[in-house]
Parts: structure tokens; sequence; C-alpha cells
């Protein structure tokens, strides 16, 4: 990680907290409330089973979602999936293993155990707090490895597992339940500007193109309700905001690389011109990773 990206080091500490909201018929969310490094996690309870949706940062977390799961599936079998490898999507799985079943694609399976190591290495280094959480983190191999698309019967309620990478991940997945809900990891999330990780040579998974299409094709789906990654539960215009954002950063960075421009440059140009256009949105340090990986890329 670099000194420019979003200081967490006064944030309060990430942990999952509260109780579920139900969003739609037997689908409920833990909300993140804006806390940094805190997702949106899910619950669809079925008449068979029920699937959990990211399980926070680190054991406790882990322990807190899977305490919540237990409490909704009330003795049903569970089934565990994550929306990507980051550290606070997916790094308490290991409490589930053995309580659930749990499926990822082959792509974040490979991811994680290409990355995971250096994830916690890093996130460690950006706050005791977060440190605390990773300290003594395993992984876990998932039970069911699925390529492409999967689909979960729960009972009552129909799951369809997709994934999209590499976009802000290689293994980004999202969980489309009875075609109205849509839980999208950080492929969408409200009022943030999208985190572009784009660490090189570390981590240059991040794919500015495909990740617009894949909003497109989200969009296609028509969902009334919209979970992202982070920030409030939305519909599907948050779809097309973020699509807007990432296609106008592409567009500025060809204009300017085409311009003669250097990748620092056109980092600097469009992180000032998305900062005064979307004022209200969070994280801005995001718009010079995603200018730079664009310009990389092109």
């Amino acid at each position: 990680m670099t000194a420019d990206l979003p200081d967490v080091t006064k944030a309060a500490p990430p942990i999952v907290g509260g109780e579920p909201v139900e969003v739609a018929d037997g689908v409920f969310v833990l909300r993140d409330n804006r806390v940094p490094l805190v997702p949106n996690i899910g619950f669809v309870v079925g008449d068979r089973a029920t699937l959990v949706v990211d399980t926070g940062l680190g054991r406790r977390n882990g322990e807190y979602v899977l305490a919540q799961a237990k409490q909704l599936a009330k003795g049903r079998p569970l089934y565990l999936t994550t929306t990507h490898f980051h550290p606070e999507h997916g790094f308490g799985a290991e409490v589930f293993a053995g309580a659930a079943t749990i499926v990822a694609n082959r792509a974040q399976r490979d991811e994680l155990a290409r990355k995971g190591a250096g994830y916690v290495r890093r996130f460690s280094g950006l706050g005791p707090a977060i440190a605390a959480e990773l300290d003594g983190v395993t992984f876990v191999d998932p039970d069911v490895v699925y390529e492409g698309r999967a689909e979960l019967d729960l009972g009552g309620h129909r799951v369809v597992l997709r994934e999209w990478g590499p976009a802000h991940s290689a293994g980004d997945q999202t969980v489309l339940v009875d075609g109205r809900v849509l839980f999208t990891g950080d492929l969408a999330e409200t009022r943030m500007f999208p985190i572009a990780p784009y660490f090189p040579p570390h981590d240059t998974d991040f794919d500015g193109a495909r990740w617009i299409a894949a909003l497109g094709g989200m969009a296609e789906l028509a969902p009334e309700v919209v979970v992202p990654g982070h920030g409030e539960i939305a519909d599907v215009t948050l779809l097309h905001e973020i699509r807007g954002y990432l296609e106008h950063v592409q567009a500025e960075v060809t204009r300017l690389k085409t311009a003669g421009a250097s990748a620092a440059e056109t980092a600097a140009k469009v992180d000032e011109d998305a900062r005064a256009r979307w004022p209200e949105w969070d994280n801005p340090e995001w718009i010079a990773l995603a200018a730079t990986a664009f310009h990389s890329a092109g």
C-alpha cells in the first residue's frame, strides 16, 4: 500500500455489528454503516438452507457472522460464498469450515492462494486495530469450486453465482437472489470512488474495461435491490453511476495519453476533475490509481 490511500488509522475498528435487516423476502443484510473495512454482509434464508455472503475481516468477525447465520437458519444447513478474496470480505471464512459448505469460483480460490499472505501483511500495516483482527488468520479451501456460473436452490429462493473478473479483482463474483436482489461485492459501492487495487508489480489484476462491461451486464439483469460491497443499499441506478464514472476516467485517460501526457500527469488531471464532478463521494484517493491503471492498459 502507499501513503496516498485512504487513512483508516483514526476510523472505528473494523468490527461487524448490529442485527440483520430484511431487504427483501428472506434476504437480510448486516449493514456496514460506512465503517472502513467493514462490508455489507448478506444472508439468504431458504426453506432448506441458508446462504451467507461474505464474512468480515478475520476470525472474530467471522464468528459473529456465523452466529447470526445460525440464528436465521434455525438448524438448516449453511452455505458460504464470498464476493471476492479481499480481507474484509473473506478472511473470516476459517470459522465456517465444517459448519457450512463453502462455494467459490476457481479464479477467486486461485487468487487467494497467490495473494492471501501478502494481503494479510499489507492490511496489517494499515493500523493496529486491523492487525489485531488479522492476527493468526488462516485460509481454507472451498468445498465446491465452479467456473462461470453456479446455482443454489435454497428452497423457495434461487441463487445464481456468477464470476465477472478480472475487474476489481481477478475473481469477482456477484450473487443474484430470485432475479431481484444483487450482491455486487466491490464492483459497486455507494457514494464512494470505486476501489482500484492497482499495485504493480504485486497486484495488477485490476481491469477497468472488463469492470465497465461487467457493470453493463449486471444492469441488464435489472435488479430491484442492489447490495454494494460498501455503502448504503441502492437500486440499479447505482450500477449506472459507477459505470459512468469508470467510463469517464477511461475516456479522459485516453484523451490525455493521446495528447502525450505521462501517467503521473494524467492521474493528477483526472483526479482533480473527478473530485470536482463527484464531490459527495468518499475515498477520492482511489481516483489516481484507477487513472494509472487505465493509462498502463491503453
